[in-house]
């Protein structure tokens, strides 16, 4: 009895000495135990002669056997992880969906996480991307990137930044009293060039294991290039709904506004107006002074009329000296309330010419209302 309490002990004291050198997690130390409590239950039946010298060779080679069988395991989750992600990070080139696509498989990949963050780095410039916490709460700005802080670190230097203990680093020195565990910033690089920072915090101190600084690694590089990816198609996107001359919406983009507006007041039985206005003699800006003055001017009041139009209504080029304005949720009255501003607006405007003449502009414009003017958007518009 007394030999084989020697055994046991001797066999589970060897195998946490060479546990504790191993960076697992404790699940797996846990896995472990359980198969050496296993093992020493059948060495009681079979004692050898050199129980020391056994001891110790049962619990190396089974730790090693086991390691063999975790990394195995670890690198099918990864293959798997690595399916998932090309998937989740390849169906959208909507950018806000890749985003949260990100934060979510970074929070699924790295047990234990907290908060994961991503702000997106252009012009020498972050600005929040997206962010999830173990609770779900989706897109909350926990605080903005200071100046010599974590993130900025990261988007200077491009390369990752961890932090075991916030609470004693210099770098959190001034952060506030509530802030604790541990922290790693990562730089989202396509080649050389950071799109933007993931960072992922947690509530216990220590180091990330391997297995989690290689998962976040190899979302790094496919968060990487899905950002640009989507990053690259809201430019082009934008680009194609933009008039290139005033900077607001073109043609295309007031067809689908209004088609999005009427399935919404639809939806909801509402209504909106539908303002068309032209520039009364700009046809002799362009004849006196040609093209290029008059795109000068065409912008300068276009910004004029812009002044005090609401969020939620939308304003666009519709060709030549014309603009469209859509007012949400406005009946006739409250539409000609604010024609009657942009025309006040517009009175107290003077554009200089080349030749020192002030010129004047003034505008002539309808107003529809949906659905008693028309219930699709060509007939709004007619």
């Amino acid at each position: 009895m007394v030999v084989e309490k020697k055994l046991h002990l001797g066999v589970l004291y060897e195998a946490r000495k060479s546990l504790d050198k191993e960076e697992i997690s404790d699940t797996e130390k846990d896995e472990i135990l359980k198969l050496l409590d296993i093992l020493t239950l059948a060495l009681e039946k079979h004692t050898p002669e050199n129980l020391e010298g056994e001891t110790q060779f049962l619990s190396e080679n089974l730790i090693s056997s086991q390691a063999l069988l975790t990394l195995a395991k670890h690198q099918a989750d990864e293959i798997e992880a690595l399916k998932i992600l090309s998937l989740n990070l390849t169906s959208s080139l909507d950018l806000p969906t890749v985003l949260n696509a990100v934060v979510k498989e970074a929070l699924r990949l790295v047990k234990d996480t907290r908060i994961v963050h991503i702000f997106l780095y252009a012009n020498k410039k972050l600005n929040f991307g997206a962010s999830l916490d173990s609770e779900g709460l989706r897109n909350h700005v926990y605080s903005k990137p200071r100046k010599n802080g974590l993130t900025a670190t990261v988007a200077n230097k491009g390369k990752p930044f961890f932090v075991g203990d916030i609470k004693k680093h210099s770098i959190y020195k001034n952060s506030p009293a509530d802030w604790s565990g541990s922290i790693i910033g990562i730089p989202l690089k396509v080649g050389k060039k950071i799109v933007g920072v993931m960072n992922l915090s947690r509530h216990k101190t220590g180091k990330f294991s391997k297995v989690d600084l290689r998962m976040l690694d190899m979302l790094a590089g496919q968060a990487a290039v899905a950002i640009s990816n989507a990053s690259l198609h809201q430019m082009i996107s934008r680009k194609a709904h933009t008039d290139t001359v005033t900077g607001l919406a073109n043609r295309r983009a007031l067809d689908k506004r209004l088609d999005s507006e009427i399935n919404t007041s639809r939806r909801n039985n509402t209504f909106f107006a539908v303002v068309m206005m032209d520039l009364d003699g700009f046809k002799n800006v362009n004849d006196t002074y040609g093209h290029q003055v008059g795109d000068l001017v065409l912008r300068a009041v276009f910004n004029v009329i812009s002044i005090g139009i609401r969020s939620s209504d939308f304003i666009a080029r519709y060709g030549g000296d014309e603009l469209t304005l859509i007012l949400a949720q406005s009946n006739l009255k409250s539409a000609k309330l604010v024609t009657d501003k942009i025309q006040e607006n517009l009175a107290k405007f003077s554009y200089k010419a080349p030749d020192g003449s002030p010129i004047k502009m003034s505008i002539s414009g309808g107003i529809a209302i949906y659905p008693r003017h028309g219930r699709t958007g060509a007939e709004l518009l007619r």
